[in-house]
Formats: C-alpha cells, sequence, structure tokens
C-alpha cells in the first residue's frame, strides 16, 4: 500500500458549525450553511445547540447576537451571509433593485395561458391564449396586491392620480383589478370588466407616465404589492397598458360581441 501524502491532512478542508436544533425550531440558516460548506467540500464537526440555555450560554461566551457561527481553521468567520462572502458568493441584499418577481409572474402566466389553451383547444398557440395570458396576468398581479392591501395603497398613494385625490381608491383598486381579470379569463360579463380594466388601466397608465417620464421621479412601483423593490416604470406601465389593451380587444374582437 502505498503511503499517504505528508501534505494529505494539511490540504483537507475542515470547519465547525454551531447552530439551532430546538425541539421547536432548526435554524433554517443553519441548515442552509451546513449544506453550503459540504457542497464546497468541507469535512464539517457539526455542533448542534438543542436548549435554550445552550444557545444562550454558547451567545454569551463567544459575543455574539445570532447563529449559525462558523469556524474554519480555528477561526470564527460568522454566520451563513459570512460564510458566503468568505467563499467569494453573492449576498442578496433585500434592498435592491430586482426584476426577478415580476419576470417569474409573467412567465407562469404564459405557461398556464398556454396550457389552458392546449387543454380546451389542443393547441398552446391559440388566440386565446393570448387573452388568458393577460388575464392571468391581472389576476395574479391583483393576489399579490392582496396579500397585503394596506401596503399596496399606502406605496399606490405615491404616484397614482385619482388616489391621491381619493384616498380610498388605493384599497379598491386590488379588488377591481382581480374582479376584471377573473371575468376576462371567463370571457363573462364583458358589460362589466372591459369598463373596469378601461377606467384603472388608464388612470395607471396616465400616472405612472407622469411621475416617471414627466416628473423623473425615482419611487418603487407598487405593481406586485407593498413589499416589492421594483422601481416604477416600465413595468406598471406594461401592467395598465395590457389591461387596456385586452379591454379594447375584448370590445371590437368579433368572437366577444
Amino acid at each position: 500500500m502505498l503511503a499517504s501524502s505528508p501534505n494529505a491532512h494539511s490540504n483537507r478542508k475542515e470547519a465547525v458549525i454551531y447552530r439551532m436544533a430546538l425541539a421547536d425550531h432548526v435554524c433554517p440558516y443553519g441548515l442552509k450553511a451546513l449544506d453550503l460548506l459540504k457542497r464546497k467540500g468541507f469535512t464539517v464537526d457539526d455542533r448542534l445547540l438543542t436548549t435554550r440555555e445552550e444557545v444562550d450560554a454558547f451567545k454569551a461566551k463567544h459575543g455574539v447576537e445570532t447563529t449559525p457561527q462558523i469556524f474554519i481553521d480555528g477561526s470564527r468567520i460568522g454566520g451563513h451571509d459570512d460564510l458566503r462572502r468568505h467563499l467569494g458568493l453573492k449576498v442578496a441584499d433585500p434592498k435592491a433593485t430586482s426584476y426577478l418577481a415580476v419576470i417569474a409572474l409573467f412567465c407562469m402566466a404564459g405557461l398556464m395561458a398556454v396550457a389552458a389553451s392546449y387543454a380546451v383547444y389542443g393547441s398552446p398557440f391559440t388566440i386565446r391564449a393570448g387573452e388568458w395570458f393577460i388575464a392571468f396576468s391581472m389576476s395574479i398581479l391583483a393576489m399579490l396586491k392582496l396579500q397585503n392591501v394596506d401596503k399596496f395603497a399606502t406605496m399606490f398613494l405615491g404616484y397614482d392620480l385619482l388616489a391621491r385625490r381619493w384616498v380610498p381608491y388605493g384599497r379598491i383598486y386590488p379588488f377591481a383589478e382581480g374582479v376584471a381579470g377573473v371575468l376576462m379569463i371567463a370571457g363573462a360579463l364583458n358589460w362589466l370588466s372591459i369598463p373596469i380594466a378601461l377606467f384603472i388601466g388608464t388612470i395607471g397608465a396616465v400616472s405612472v407616465f407622469k411621475a416617471v417620464y414627466i416628473d423623473k421621479r425615482a419611487i418603487k412601483c407598487a405593481c406586485v404589492g407593498g413589499d416589492s423593490n421594483v422601481p416604477l416604470g416600465f413595468v406598471s406601465l406594461t401592467e395598465n397598458l395590457m389591461m387596456i389593451s385586452m379591454a379594447l380587444w375584448m370590445w371590437f374582437a368579433p368572437s366577444h360581441q
């Protein structure tokens, strides 16, 4: 048998992680840090803190406020985000501008539309699929706003012209968008869905255009709810123009007469 290299031991990557694993709560960041270390080839000494007393004693001993805590080569690295930085990985900024939620929303709406078209008509690419894409998008956007109507309405007041004149409109808007979207999916009560979509879409488009392209204001968009980090502009304008175009299409298209 060949003798092992004298540097074999020194080349091993070893880490120690202290993480909370109480009976009623297992720290998710501890599990994420443990998984990351293993994927990066570390041999991990996984030390569980299984009681509140152990957690408090560990924090006091090391002068830290949170767990998990990771040690590499005897030096404390810190928590999960600190570990990512130590390994040269990106750490997400919760306040950073991101279009990921919007991209995911429209992708799912598109997939739902072609799936529904295939189920009903046997083809994913139909005119109805295009109609459903807009209607599904409206319904999903309304659902996101309805998760916290007060937060949405507060953000909406930052730029919507009608809401600034009549504050309750900010709370009505998500329900109106949802009703219009659902009715357009069903192809029912066009006499109701079309005026709603035209009304809220037109006011919304004018409000966004004024705030962004005339007043040059840099504010967040309320289009995907009150917790979004999407800047007001193209996305919200697109949402409103989609509602307007869908309403006009349903008004004038022969199949909807």
